[in-house]
Formats: structure tokens, C-alpha cells, sequence
């Protein structure tokens, strides 16, 4: 299916490698948590909420179930096919079920709910209500099929993915800690990260190799710049108890300004979020030692959260006011 989806579609090659960096796992923290969040609070809070669960989950998952990935299927099956690896086809976890399918399907039925009650509160036009729906399938579908162009997945893998990501979608939208003390999100940001290093620890003591996609991938992958530290399992682990230790200490501080119901600081607020998670983002870290580029990772996700509901807003509401006395 992929070397026919590069064939078909090799027109489309840009359009590909921007959507399956759309479904990114990260761009759910950097891209939807700040749109999302400025728009609404209870629904950017519920994004870094739900994307961070369900990334762990998807990390669990993959060490449960590994699964192969097509780069390197190809080349230890010896499978003749005349096809292209890209940037984002080199993932160094295992493949099942896909990251960027289960994490775009939680996040989004989140976002697409949010979009679907408004609707429902503007209008009785049933076709204008199942726009949502429509949406949701349709980002879906794209992200799936990118997955599968840049051989990252194989078609079941995507499917897994988006079916556990709906569910869990449902499932966590419904209970949202926004009201939870700070203490709460220090015990669920440590326990995650601590639980998935012990889940580790107790695979490798019964003679299961964690380390086997690692291997593979750096092995068949075309390019070995392409083979980056923050594509392994325990650089999601990080980035999820980041997040949410993050999105703790910014629930508790709650400056003046922290969420404006006006929409002109809002907007200048989102852009500016927007510019300065851009640079956090793009900002290089060492890789070795490891530990050093894990606690730095997790530092950076815990700024993202920070950045967007704390400093940015509170910066804007202190010139704001001062401006108007």
C-alpha cells in the first residue's frame, strides 16, 4: 500500500510531510494546546491533559505489543520495493499502534466536541452540526494515510492507533483536572514517568529487549541524521510528565490577566505564544550525556504550559493596564 500511495501521489509529497507532522504528538502540545487554549481554557486544558495521558498510554502500549515498522520490515524481509524514506520515517519505537494516529484521534475528539456544542448552540441545521464529524474523519484519514506514505506505519497500526485515540478521546475529555491542586500534577507527572521506567525495567528483567526498534531503525534508516533522540520511547515519557507538571504550576499560580475574556489580548496573546513556543521548540539541546538531554527535554515541556496560560498573558495584562492608567 505504501509504495502504491508514493507512486499515486508522489505529486503530493509536501502535502504529506506536512500533515504527518500535523499529527505529531508534540504539535498537540505546541500547536492545538495554545490555539485551543485562547480560544477557551476548559478545552486548552483538557488538550494537554488528554494528549499527554494518551501519549503515555501509546508508549505502554508499544512496549506491549512492538510491531514492526515498513522502513525496516523492507530490509530484514529482503522485500523489493521501490520506495522513498523522508525526515519523519525514521521513528525509533516500535510501531503498534501508530503515535501519531492514537494521539490525533484523542486530541482532536476534543477539540471537534468543543466545535460540535457550539454549533449545536447556534444552530438546528443537522448538516451544519455534522460538520465536525466530518472534519474529525477527514483529519484522520490524512494523518493515517501520511503515516503510511512515509512508511512510518503499516495500515493496521494507523487503524489501532485512531480507534484506542477516539476512545480514550471520549473517555478523558469527560474528567478534566483543571480545579486539582498543584500537589496532583506533581504526583501524576512523576508517577507516569516512574511507572513507565519500572513497566520498562521489569520487561528487560524477564529477557524482553526494549532496545530492538533502536537498533532497527538506525540499521535500515537511509540517513543517520534522521535518527533523533526525541523519536525514542522515553522522550515521550518525558514530554507527557513535562507537560503536565507544566500545566500544575501554571493552574496554580493564576496571575492577573492569566485568561482574558477579551479578544484583542487574547489574539496578541496566542501570537505571541505561538512565536515563543516556535523558539522553544527549535531550541538545541545536547545529546549526550542522555540524562542531561532528558531532564533538558523535560524542562522545555514543562516552559510550554508556563509560557502560554502564565507569562505571555500576564505580560500583556501588566502593559495593558498600565497603558490605561
Amino acid at each position: 500500500m505504501a509504495e502504491a500511495l508514493q507512486e499515486c501521489t508522489s505529486s503530493y509529497e509536501h502535502f504529506w510531510l506536512v500533515i504527518t507532522h500535523l499529527g505529531d504528538p508534540k504539535a498537540a502540545f505546541l500547536l492545538v494546546f495554545p490555539f485551543t487554549y485562547f480560544i477557551s481554557k476548559r478545552v486548552g486544558v483538557t488538550v494537554i491533559w488528554v494528549a499527554a495521558i494518551s501519549e503515555w498510554l501509546n508508549l505502554v502500549f508499544k512496549w506491549m505489543l512492538f510491531g514492526e515498522r515498513p522502513f525496516w520490515w523492507i530490509g530484514e524481509n529482503y522485500f523489493s520495493a521501490q520506495v522513498l524514506q523522508f525526515p519523519a520515517t525514521c521513528e525509533t519505537g516500535p510501531g503498534s499502534p501508530s503515535g501519531h494516529a492514537m494521539v490525533t484521534a484523542a486530541v482532536w475528539w476534543v477539540v471537534m466536541s468543543a466545535l460540535r456544542q457550539f454549533l449545536h448552540s447556534k444552530t438546528n441545521n443537522v448538516m451544519i452540526r455534522a460538520v465536525p464529524y466530518v472534519l474529525y474523519a477527514g483529519l484522520l484519514l490524512a494523518v493515517g494515510l501520511s503515516r503510511i506514505f512515509v512508511l512510518a506505519h503499516f495500515p493496521h497500526q494507523v487503524v489501532a492507533g485512531a480507534i484506542t485515540g477516539a476512545i480514550l478521546g471520549v473517555v478523558l475529555g469527560q474528567r478534566v483536572p483543571e480545579d486539582r491542586p498543584l500537589l496532583f500534577f506533581v504526583k501524576v507527572s512523576f508517577g507516569l514517568m516512574l511507572s513507565a521506567l519500572l513497566f520498562h525495567a521489569a520487561l528487560m528483567l524477564i529477557g524482553i529487549d526494549l532496545f530492538w526498534s533502536i537498533a532497527l531503525a538506525e540499521k535500515w534508516c537511509s540517513r543517520p541524521e534522521w535518527i533523533r533522540l526525541d523519536t525514542t520511547p522515553f522522550s515521550s515519557m518525558v514530554r507527557d510528565g513535562g507537560a503536565l507538571l507544566g500545566l500544575g504550576l501554571a493552574l496554580s499560580v493564576k496571575p492577573a490577566g492569566a485568561w482574558c475574556p477579551r479578544l484583542a489580548p487574547r489574539a496578541l496573546s496566542l501570537a505571541i505564544s505561538s512565536m515563543g513556543l516556535y523558539h522553544v521548540h527549535r531550541l538545541p539541546l545536547p545529546v549526550t550525556p542522555q540524562l542531561l538531554f532528558y531532564c533538558l527535554f523535560f524542562t522545555k515541556f514543562v516552559i510550554v504550559p508556563l509560557l502560554v496560560m502564565v507569562l505571555v498573558p500576564g505580560v500583556i495584562h501588566f502593559f495593558t493596564k498600565k497603558k490605561k492608567h
